[in-house]
């Protein structure tokens, strides 16, 4: 099966046969696949009314568990945005209803962000309609495929951790 980054490799073969292409074979590829991941995203999110940033601080309080909630700094060391940002994502989900500020009972000058209960139904629904878009993805994957695949992945970013 042959795809557009292997046109665009002969291509720079036929410039450029000096060169090693590989890192162009991999990486054209996961770009391409970026931008489509993108789309997909965006068109889950937006189905379930949300946008990406909302939904990247509603997963995280999510994924913390009962009672759903983490302090401003563990959002900021999750979401990996600067503090003013996540003041004011905070500030716009809990206009929105999705989240709430309460007072930290272990620090009297902190606060904690919960999720409301809309706000977990929303991210829920979020959730579901983005593993069924990125599912649809990789049709032609299967479990054996995925697993090789995400452990490549994870090789390659390891550098990164």
């Amino acid at each position: 099966m042959r795809d557009e980054v292997d046109e665009l490799v002969e291509a720079w073969a036929r410039e450029r046969a000096d060169l090693d292409l590989t890192p162009v074979e991999v990486f054209s590829r996961i770009g391409r696949l970026s931008r489509h991941l993108d789309l997909a995203r965006k068109d889950a999110f937006a189905a379930s009314g949300v946008e990406s940033w909302e939904f990247d601080v509603l997963a995280a309080l999510r994924r913390a568990g009962a009672p759903y909630e983490l302090s401003p700094g563990r959002l900021l060391r999750e979401t990996l945005v600067t503090s003013g940002t996540m003041t004011n994502r905070v500030d716009r989900l809990t206009t929105r209803g999705l989240v709430e500020r309460l007072p930290d009972p272990n620090d009297r000058r902190g606060v904690l962000v919960r999720l409301t209960p809309e706000g977990k139904s929303t991210v829920d629904a979020a959730f579901e309609a983005l593993l069924d878009a990125e599912r649809a993805l990789m049709p032609d994957l299967d479990a054996d495929d995925r697993d090789q695949l995400a452990t490549l992945l994870r090789r390659l970013l390891e550098p990164f951790s």
